[in-house]
């Protein structure tokens, strides 16, 4: 999407995903077997972003990330171009990311990531691979254009989870619209988001 400007493909394009990710982690498979064959992720790529993931968010008293889908939900909206994955490189990323572009020129984000973590990071120890995803984390919110991908790739991941069944209902806290309006709600420690309150979950 350019410049924050939604139109009616972006709004379909969400809505589509969020019934997909309805579908996750059972249909995961059937789902990324129906993509076209050079948007297919490879079994070791399926592991990274699962396992992504759930270093993104990990298992707690709800399930992960990973173990709800959202790492096939990722592969699959950066698939379909959702918020703007699928928009040609620039000049300026050209000569970071060019060695990741796809035949329209859009970059595979998975492919990008596996390099950029390493092909064994999957089978590193917990300590390590959170270590490495970190440093990540930090140089692409620092805006580093050799690291800024990542923060597509991780806004899907959160997006996939927040929109599965476990992180609307369970993570967050959900209450049927309109419900009542209470004008001073106390909070205590460890209360949880709505998940009606999208506010809450803004990590664009």
């Amino acid at each position: 999407m350019t410049n924050n400007a939604w139109t009616r493909r972006d709004l379909f394009g969400v809505a589509a995903m969020v019934a997909l990710q309805g579908t996750l982690p059972g249909g995961g498979m059937a789902l990324l077997r129906s993509l076209d064959p050079r948007d297919a992720p490879s079994a070791r790529q399926r592991k990274l972003m699962l396992t992504v993931a759930d270093h993104v968010i990990p298992a707690t008293t709800t399930p992960g990330a990973g173990t709800v889908g959202a790492g096939d939900f990722a592969i699959i909206a950066l698939a379909h171009g959702l918020d703007g994955a699928r928009r040609p490189l620039g000049p300026t990323e050209l000569p970071t990311l060019q060695a990741f572009a796809r035949s329209d020129n859009s970059l595979d984000h998975v492919r990008w990531l596996e390099h950029r973590l390493g092909g064994n990071w999957p089978t590193l120890p917990r300590a390590k691979r959170h270590a490495l995803l970190a440093a990540l984390d930090t140089s692409a919110f620092a805006n580093d254009p050799a690291a800024r991908p990542w923060r597509m790739i991780k806004g899907l991941i959160l997006t996939g989870y927040y929109t599965s069944e476990v992180g609307g209902s369970q993570e967050l806290q959900y209450e049927l619209v309109p419900g009542r309006f209470d004008p001073k709600v106390p909070l205590a420690p460890g209360a949880r988001a709505f998940s009606s309150d999208w506010t809450a979950v803004d990590f664009g």
